[in-house]
């Protein structure tokens, strides 16, 4: 099976980060879909918590939201929402949380409020949902989004989730349990926080896809590693298995809602 798309390229870079036991905290949308596909590969033990209460939830379609039935149906338990934050996100039980956002500064943290002014923005966005409670507690952060100078901006509209603060180790200063975001993919490559400053910075670039593309893609001056990798082209396998699952998706939110008898 050959090419590929960007987002398919970027959602099994994110997926081959997950492994087998991990207990990751997932959103919905590319995080679920990276998440289900580590599942239904390499990583069939791995365990999904939502927000909505749902433990090692295994489904067949990506959900539409963290409501979805299809989440309820396939989990090993529901619990209280309370019991996900206080028990296993506060109780240092998640490894990974997965996390999306409509913008990230230099420093890892995450606007997922608004564009714009917050009392006129030109656009409210989801909000913040338990995004700052998984970016503060869980073991590690892993952060999705398509990169571009409007998603990678210098100053956030609005800090929803923290991830380093201001840099230089002000993430522990602030008392911070978890180590904030490790890894940043996007549809040009993989980015990691930089020892030392916790400034994000390019370690790994996609194929077809150049350095110089990258920093174009980003709104402040992009620190680059020294080499820069080459992630591994998708294989046959992720392509396959990913496709399936987008197709079952689209299948199942088509199908007409029965009515009440």
């Amino acid at each position: 099976m050959t090419g590929w798309t960007p987002d398919e390229m970027m959602t099994i870079a994110a997926a081959r980060l997950l492994w087998e036991g991990c207990v990751c905290f997932v959103g919905i949308g590319l995080p679920s879909a990276a998440a289900n596909l580590a599942r239904l590969t390499h990583a069939p033990g791995l365990v999904l918590i939502y927000e909505s209460g749902t433990i090692g939830a295994r489904p067949e379609v990506l959900p539409l939201s963290i409501g979805d039935g299809e989440l309820a149906e396939t989990a090993a338990a529901v619990v209280p929402l309370p019991e996900i934050f206080a028990y296993w996100l506060q109780g240092g039980r998640v490894d990974v949380g997965f996390l999306g956002a409509a913008q990230i500064d230099r420093f890892g943290n995450l606007n997922t409020t608004v564009i714009g002014e917050y009392a006129r923005p030109k656009t409210r966005l989801p909000g913040a949902g338990g995004a700052p409670e998984i970016a503060t507690h869980a073991k590690q952060t892993f952060v999705v989004l398509k990169q571009s100078p409007r998603s990678f901006v210098p100053r956030l509209d609005f800090r929803t989730s923290m991830g380093f603060g201001d840099g230089d180790g002000s993430r522990s200063r602030a008392g911070a349990p978890g180590r904030g975001p490790q890894v940043v993919i996007t549809d040009y490559g993989v980015l990691k926080p930089e020892p030392g400053t916790d400034e994000i910075q390019l370690v790994a670039r996609f194929e077809n896809v150049e350095v110089e593309a990258a920093r174009k893609a980003t709104g402040w001056p992009l620190k680059v590693s020294e080499p820069v990798e080459v992630a591994a082209p998708p294989t046959g396998e992720e392509l396959r298995v990913l496709r399936d699952l987008h197709e079952r998706t689209h299948r199942a939110h088509r199908r007409p809602v029965p009515l009440p008898v």
